[in-house]
């Protein structure tokens, strides 16, 4: 039972659901009070430096680089222990409109390797990028960097990927221009749909509660985007 419980608490379809219910239901003095959400905090961060990720929002602008990447290798909450955090829906929409023509995949700040193992499923020749050291047993090959400083040539992939990163990038328009860089045919960038607020458990820095954020930062000609499963999914066509 209490592992039934926990596997449905980090379950990503679950947890965006409570969070817009807390979001857009609340009042905001309540929604925004940090005594009303430390007992989430609490339980997101497992108790550890509850204070700290409080005041993330505040904090970030005092951290460099080094500090920052050092802090995301050693992130451990609820959340991480996901598989990935897009839903089932976000997946299959994800999956339905990548070029199926391209040969080769870059999955930047891919993570555990969710998305990268299932591009090599389809057959691609699949690269992932993130700021942990190398990984083991991986079915991808694998590159540790950071998404703002890219250690690839320009247009080294047919595809970049990259889901539930950008919001998290101080300097966000460099590391969209990095993933244009490297992408010789298509991008697929996945944020979520959310409205700010100082007290957010994802240390998010970055919202896109309507779809002309995300456009117009990417800034490319053609491309599609559309709303699922709480993501905003955008494909760009260099």
């Amino acid at each position: 039972m209490l592992r039934f419980i926990r596997k449905l608490i980090i379950n990503r379809s679950f947890t965006q659901t409570i969070s817009y219910l807390i979001d857009n239901f609340l009042p905001p003095i309540l929604r925004n009070n940090k005594y009303f959400m430390y007992p989430f905090f609490y339980f997101a961060y497992k108790g550890k430096n509850v204070d700290y990720f409080m005041n993330f929002k505040s904090l970030l602008y005092t951290l460099d680089s080094a500090t920052l990447e050092k802090l995301y290798q050693n992130y451990d909450t609820i959340g991480t222990e996901r598989e990935t955090d897009l839903t089932k829906k976000s997946i299959k929409y994800f999956i339905k409109h990548i070029d199926k023509n391209s040969k080769t995949i870059l999955d930047v700040a891919c993570g555990k390797g969710f998305l990268a193992n299932k591009f090599v499923k389809m057959g691609y020749t699949v690269s992932g990028v993130d700021v942990h050291e190398d990984k083991k047993d991986t079915k991808f090959s694998y590159t540790k960097g950071n998404i703002e400083n890219l250690p690839f040539e320009d247009q080294s992939f047919d595809i970049v990927t990259s889901t539930h990163t950008l919001e998290h990038i101080i300097d966000i328009k460099k590391a969209v221009n990095e993933i244009k860089r490297i992408a010789k045919k298509q991008i697929i960038i996945v944020v979520p749909c959310q409205n700010f607020y100082y007290y957010t458990l994802d240390m998010h820095i970055h919202f896109f509660p309507q779809k002309e954020m995300l456009t117009s930062l990417i800034g490319l000609e053609t491309y599609s985007i559309k709303k699922v499963g709480g993501d905003w999914i955008y494909i760009g066509k260099k």
